[in-house]
């Protein structure tokens, strides 16, 4: 299992190298020289070709583009992301609180999730095309089906506006949580549900279960084996939520006025702020990469043929 581990810890490694030199490269793509963007935002009332050439020196920008990305790769390590364009702050100390506010909402509503896909995609397997599994299947798709922007639109209105019982916006308290929560959630358990179902359905036909029943073994023993064989297959994709939820909270954190990481984010695209905009795509990408890393490992462990195949 350990070796199983390193070899896929050094697969990620390149992937993960990669990655970084796209997230670098972004700077060249705009047709904004980000030496210009500076003096934009220090509100520089004539900019001329002098001090776009003194700024680009000041920034670094003058010299080779491997040099600069492996001077920029290493201070990355180091949690160092530069300085924003815009506020001149370092970038780590905007991007620090929005991420840690972000991985509050994130986990919270990881745990919502993945507690309603498990006990709605149980019960409509064990009630396979019945009323109740044909109606949970049915409203799933429908709210899966709604936007998050409207959805959240629609529980301030009618919680915030027209109850008054819960916050529009902000994180002041726990109850900040409860309207968020409930957007990510709606949006996304409707789909790790009907995985689980699947996956509790192709396993109610194995032979197991048969010879399970045969031995008198009660219905809730059963059960509880075929939702453990069936977790296995939706592990990875229990994982693989929490960085996709990560990276999908920009439109419920706009909508909530939700300090993190989705918000900062859209503030950083519209403003040109090229550091902030690549610290936020390369922190998301390494937690798709992370994640997938630790769903694999867990799979592995779950079930030793698949450390063969690495």
């Amino acid at each position: 299992m350990g070796s199983y581990m390193l070899k896929r810890l050094l697969l990620s490694i390149p992937l993960l190298l990669a990655i970084s030199l796209i997230t670098f490269a972004f700077i060249h793509i705009s047709p904004l020289d980000p030496a210009e963007v500076v003096l934009q935002a220090q509100g520089v009332p004539q900019i001329t070709d002098e001090l776009i050439t003194q700024t680009r020196a000041e920034l670094g920008l003058d010299q080779p583009f491997l040099i600069r990305y492996f001077d920029w790769l290493v201070a990355c390590l180091q949690l160092d992301f530069g300085n924003s364009y815009v506020t001149g702050k370092p970038v780590w100390s905007l991007v620090g609180p929005a991420l840690l506010n972000t991985l509050k909402l994130t986990l919270v509503s990881s745990v919502v999730i993945i507690a309603m896909s498990i006990l709605l995609g149980v019960i409509c397997a064990m009630r396979e095309g019945k009323m109740l599994d044909k109606s949970v299947r049915g409203i799933a798709f429908f709210l899966t089906a709604m936007p998050p922007y409207w959805l959240a639109s629609i529980l301030i209105w009618y919680f915030s506006v027209n109850l008054d019982v819960l916050p529009t916006s902000g994180m002041d308290s726990a109850s900040s949580y409860v309207l968020p929560v409930i957007a990510i959630a709606v949006s996304y358990a409707g789909i790790y549900f009907r995985m689980v179902r699947s996956s509790m359905l192709s396993n109610l036909n194995e032979d197991y279960v048969l010879y399970g029943r045969a031995c008198g073994l009660s219905e809730r023993k059963i059960t509880i084996h075929i939702l453990r064989n069936s977790l296995q297959v939706a592990v990875s994709v229990f994982c693989m939520a929490i960085p996709i939820i990560l990276g999908g909270t920009v439109v419920i954190e706009n909508v909530f006025a939700w300090p993190g990481l989705g918000s900062l984010s859209v503030r950083s695209i519209l403003s040109r702020d090229f550091p902030m905009i690549q610290a936020y795509v390369l922190i998301v990408a390494v937690a798709f990469v992370g994640f997938n890393t630790i769903s694999d490992m867990i799979n592995a462990a779950l079930n030793p043929k698949l450390r063969k195949a690495v």
